[in-house]
C-alpha cells in the first residue's frame, strides 16, 4: 500500500491530461497510476442518486470486468462512491479525483475516507492539483471536473439534475473532444432532466456495458443471438414493407 504523497511535474502527466488548454502546472498523486495504455473512463452524476442510477453504476461497470478500463471519479456521494464500488468489486484500476487535498485530514467528503482506504489498498490512486493540506470549498469542485474530463477518453453521466455540477464535467468533455456518454433516465425524475438535455444535443446514449466498450474503441467479445419471433401475419407484413 503506497500511502506517501508524491508530486508529479507536468511531462509526467497522464497523456491526454496534457492536451487540454487549462492543464494544471502540478498534480499530487497517493497510490499507484494505472497503466495509461488503458482506456480511462470518468464516471460522474448524481449526488442524490437514485436506486435506478445506483443499479445502472453496478450494471454497466460489471460489464466492463475484465477489459483495459480504468474507472475515474470524484469520490463524491452518490454516482461518484457508487462508481467507485463497482470498480472494486469488478477488479477494474481506479483513480479518485477528490475536490480537495489529498492529506487524510482534509480529504472530501470524509464519510468516503474509508473507501478512500480501499482504493489505495486495491492499488489505485488519487490525484489532485491541490495542495496536500487543501480543504475543498465550493470553487474547488468545476476545477477538478476539469481534471477528470481532461484525464479520460470518455465520459459517462449517470443522472444529474439541470444545474448539477455534474453537468460542468460533461460540457468540458464536448471542449476537450472527449465521448460523452449518457445514461437516460426516467422522464418523471428530477435526477435525469440534466443528463436528457445532453442527450438532446446529441450525446450518445448508453444502456449496456458494450456501448461504452464501442465509444473507447474496445473490441468486445464476438456474440451470437438467435432472436426467435413469433409474428401474426399482418404484423409480418409489416415488417416487409
Amino acid at each position: 500500500m503506497h500511502d506517501e504523497i508524491t508530486a508529479l511535474s507536468p511531462n509526467r502527466f497522464p497523456p491526454l491530461l496534457k492536451e487540454i488548454p487549462d492543464a494544471p502546472k502540478k498534480l499530487y498523486v497517493r497510490g499507484t497510476l494505472p497503466s495509461y495504455d488503458s482506456m480511462w473512463l470518468a464516471v460522474v452524476g448524481s449526488r442524490a442518486a437514485t436506486n435506478y442510477g445506483r443499479q445502472a453504476v453496478r450494471h454497466l461497470i460489471e460489464g466492463l470486468r475484465g477489459y483495459p478500463v480504468v474507472i475515474v471519479s470524484g469520490l463524491a456521494y452518490g454516482i461518484d462512491a457508487e462508481a467507485h464500488k463497482a470498480a472494486l468489486e469488478a477488479g477494474l484500476p481506479i483513480v479518485a479525483v477528490p475536490g480537495s487535498g489529498l492529506d487524510w485530514s482534509v480529504l472530501y467528503p470524509r464519510a468516503n475516507v474509508n473507501l478512500a482506504r480501499e482504493i489505495i489498498k486495491a492499488g489505485g490512486a488519487h490525484l489532485s492539483e491541490f495542495e496536500p493540506n487543501m480543504k475543498a470549498a465550493d470553487y474547488t469542485f468545476p476545477q477538478r471536473n476539469r481534471i477528470m474530463a481532461g484525464l479520460c477518453k470518455a465520459v459517462l453521466v449517470i443522472e444529474a439534475k439541470e444545474r448539477s455540477g455534474s453537468l460542468i464535467t460533461a460540457r468540458l468533455a464536448t471542449e476537450y473532444n472527449r465521448e460523452l456518454l449518457v445514461v437516460p433516465g426516467s422522464i418523471f425524475s428530477a435526477e435525469s432532466r440534466g443528463t436528457h438535455q445532453f442527450l438532446k444535443l446529441g450525446a450518445t446514449p448508453v444502456t449496456e456495458p458494450e456501448d461504452i466498450l464501442r465509444a473507447l474503441g474496445i473490441e468486445t467479445q464476438t456474440r451470437e443471438m438467435t432472436l426467435h419471433i413469433d409474428l401474426f401475419e399482418n404484423e409480418r407484413r409489416v415488417l416487409e414493407i
